[in-house]
């Protein structure tokens, strides 16, 4: 028996969550998600930061739309923290630090010895320059994760764990998809499954966008007894963006800032990858460098520009993208899901047409091949 829903939500990580809880005040909605759990693959794994200044101008302007419901208009409760960020630069990263802070706002430049004020490991001798961003802010993951899905069943909507799609098929009025526990009807799907997005696509007969998903790792790395002021330091990094560190309960997470193509899979660290990343971490701090207490990694998947695609396909009617994210995903899901909402619904709203534009599929012309 075929079951009937207004729309199908392909994914269970935060954009599709996000995004269906918000449908699902205005229209029936089921989502699907292929694993055994919500916000398995790059939800779960995020680095959890809201940077305002974070990626091309298409993302800064997605920042800047989700802060209010981060901070508090979408569950009620803020999901961010104080945190801040810290870039230092050396003599080599000098030209990135200043390709940041052009066009940056809310970016304060500081010197050497101020940097070491907040993280006294850095190495003085290394440093030439560094920023300050005070509003970059801790997310809570999980408690935006977890908030979106209460809000999703409050509306009647429906999850579907263990139900990876097997076919998708358009009819005359919408789409059949296939799941090991039945069939369902819907007149849109939401195609929100993150690296697989393009996989999905194929199912469909639809065109690619020529998402490429990339590898992201990291470390926690225990801090010595005499430090645990550590707690306290902002999240510093590299301009160049060859590696980053934020402080965590148990000890310093730790990325060699790594974007290395893969297929769509459960990804897993590379040891060298990682040996790497430590490296240029241990050339900038005077910190004793241990054996991680445990690593492991995620996908970022991007388009060729970077920015994310949200909207209808152009050729296969009801069939909607959001996908793309890279690695920006939390932060900019309450942007992403209001115009995914006005789209699907076909309601008025004031997001920018500009951003709507350089968010939609429509961009790469007759899609890519």
């Amino acid at each position: 028996m075929t079951q009937t829903v207004d729309i199908v939500v392909i994914g269970g990580g935060i954009a599709g969550i996000s995004a269906a809880a918000a449908l699902a005040e205005h229209t029936t909605v089921r989502l699907l998600e292929a694993e055994t759990q919500l916000g398995q693959h790059a939800t779960g794994r995020s680095a959890a930061v809201f940077i305002l200044n974070y990626g091309n101008a298409t993302l800064r302007a997605l920042n800047a739309l989700s802060y209010p419901a981060l901070a508090g208009g979408l569950l009620g409760n803020s999901v961010l923290s104080p945190r801040g960020e810290l870039l230092v630069a050396t003599v080599q990263s000098l030209p990135a630090l200043e390709a940041y802070l052009d066009g940056s706002e809310g970016v304060e430049r500081i010197t050497p010895d101020e940097a070491r004020k907040m993280v006294p490991v850095l190495r003085r001798e290394s440093l030439v320059a560094a920023s300050y961003e005070e509003q970059a802010l801790g997310i809570d993951v999980d408690q935006l994760l977890q908030g979106c899905l209460r809000l999703f069943k409050s509306r009647g909507g429906q999850v579907e764990t263990n139900a990876p799609v097997q076919a998708l098929e358009q009819t005359g009025d919408g789409w059949r998809i296939e799941t090991p526990k039945g069939s369902i009807h819907a007149k849109i799907v939401v195609n929100a499954a993150g690296a697989w997005a393009d996989k999905i696509a194929a199912l469909a007969g639809v065109k690619p966008i020529g998402l490429q998903p990339m590898r992201r790792s990291a470390v926690i790395m225990p801090m010595p007894a005499n430090l645990d002021a550590y707690k306290h330091w902002p999240l510093f990094a590299s301009a160049a963006e060859d590696w980053y560190a934020k402080p965590e309960a148990t000890g310093l997470m730790i990325s060699p800032g790594d974007e290395d193509p893969v297929e769509a899979q459960d990804i897993y660290p590379d040891d060298m990858v990682l040996a790497e990343g430590l490296y240029r971490f241990e050339q900038m701090v005077d910190l004793p460098i241990v054996r991680p207490s445990h690593s492991w990694a995620g996908l970022r998947s991007f388009v060729p520009d970077r920015s994310p695609v949200c909207g209808f396909d152009q050729e296969a009617t009801g069939f909607f993208w959001l996908a793309g994210q890279g690695g920006y995903g939390v932060q900019t899901s309450p942007a992403l899901t209001a115009l995914t909402v006005s789209l699907c619904t076909e309601q008025t709203t004031d997001f920018p047409a500009d951003l709507t534009a350089a968010l939609s599929p429509a961009r790469f012309g007759s899609t890519v091949n």
